[in-house]
């Protein structure tokens, strides 16, 4: 048991908005930073929900936007 190692043992992951790797508000790299994968996966995930989801996706990503600021 003394050879496993906990990778939380810090402060939690905390979102924060991404401006440096972020395109309109940074939402979709914030995301991606938190989750540890590519931010473009995350701007395809929310264009098809936006599009295949008659905009609810384009709210969330707004309420998120002004939630994190």
């Amino acid at each position: 048991m003394s050879n496993i190692q906990n990778k939380n043992s810090g402060a939690p992951k905390k979102f924060r908005l991404d401006q440096i790797d972020g395109k309109i508000g940074g939402v979709c790299g914030g995301i991606a930073n938190y989750m540890g994968i590519d931010p473009l996966i995350v701007r395809l995930v929310f264009a098809v929900g936006a599009v295949a989801g008659f905009g609810s996706f384009i709210l969330i990503y707004l309420a998120v936007w002004l939630l994190a600021k």
